[in-house]
Order: C-alpha cells, then sequence, then structure tokens
C-alpha cells in the first residue's frame, strides 16, 4: 500500500512539474519553496486574486503588493497532503492567504493590505498570514485561522462551530464583531 501511494504522490509530482514546464510565458517571481501539492498562485491583479482564491487556483495565495477589488473573493476547494508523521495517510493541506513577502529565510520583509467588500472562506483551515484584510469574512468551514495578520472588519461565522474552531496568534487581531451570521 505504501509503495502504492508513493508512486502516486510521484506521479502527482511529475504531473505539476511537466505542466509548470509546458507554459513558456511564465517567469518565476517567487523565492518560495512550492508545496508538493501544487505550487503557489501569484495575485498580482483582480483577475488573478479572483481565480487564485477559486478551486482552480493553488494551495497558497501570495500577494506581491496591497491591492484593493471590488469584487467578493470566494477561498475554496480542497487540497491535500501526506501527513508528516505518516507518509501514507493524506491529510488536508488548508488553504493560506500569504500576505507579505520574505527572504529566503523566511523572514517576513513585507506586509500587504488586502480590501475586498468581501471574503467568503469554504475551504477547510484556511489562514491569512502576516498582512492586513480590509473588509467583512464569512467563514463556512472549519479551521479558519489568523497567524500575525489583522482583520479590519467583521467576522461572521455560519454556525457556533465554526465560531468556537476559530484561532488567532497573539501577534493577529479584529477590529470588528466575530458572531454567528446564517
Amino acid at each position: 500500500m505504501k509503495k502504492l501511494i508513493s508512486i502516486f504522490l510521484m506521479m502527482v509530482l511529475l504531473t505539476g512539474v511537466l505542466a509548470g514546464c509546458a507554459n513558456q510565458n511564465t517567469t518565476p517571481t517567487s523565492t518560495q519553496k512550492p508545496d508538493a501539492v501544487s505550487s503557489a498562485s501569484l495575485a498580482t491583479d483582480e483577475a488573478k486574486l479572483v481565480k487564485a482564491a477559486s478551486k482552480d487556483g493553488a494551495w497558497i495565495i501570495i500577494l506581491k503588493n496591497d491591492m484593493t477589488t471590488t469584487k467578493e473573493i470566494v477561498i475554496e476547494g480542497e487540497f491535500t497532503k501526506p501527513n508528516p508523521t505518516d507518509a501514507a495517510k493524506i491529510v488536508p493541506a488548508g488553504r493560506k492567504l500569504a500576505l507579505y513577502n520574505q527572504d529566503d529565510k523566511r523572514n517576513v520583509t513585507a506586509r500587504y493590505t488586502l480590501t475586498a467588500p468581501k471574503l467568503t472562506v469554504k475551504s477547510i483551515d484556511t489562514k491569512i498570514q502576516s498582512g492586513t484584510f480590509v473588509g467583512d469574512v464569512y467563514v463556512e468551514a472549519l479551521g479558519f485561522n489568523l497567524v500575525d495578520a489583522k482583520v479590519q472588519g467583521n467576522i461572521y461565522y455560519k454556525s457556533e462551530e465554526l465560531k468556537a474552531a476559530f484561532t488567532m496568534d497573539a501577534k493577529s487581531s479584529v477590529t470588528g464583531v466575530q458572531e454567528v451570521k446564517k
């Protein structure tokens, strides 16, 4: 069984590498290491941001500057990865909205602000990291969290369970209300 999973993971990685090589118009612009499941989605404009957040995006959405959009952003789609303690098991990878840049030692070198009227979180274990989101967040999936991030707006949860599952570290903050809103 382990051999079969290893072969499957190798095929997934090879497919990702070949797909990346097939696009001759792409120039790498990030020094971040790609995820084993898929590479990052760089959001450099409104259209790329909306696509990156969709189920067709990658597990990580990276902003490279401050951005304002009039469109609702919906983070959806489920990505998986091998369990770090047991590679034979596959676990959810979660989604990450990276509102920062970093150096080769993973030190945050710049923080960005994303402004949108609404951000809806439909992916399990989604996190916003190291920047500021201005607008309201609507949480419809378990495990939403903030890491070194600010939400300048409200966070609305679809259920008490989702609200109870929310976490944020000591560096994070929310300026608005946090409540259940169905």
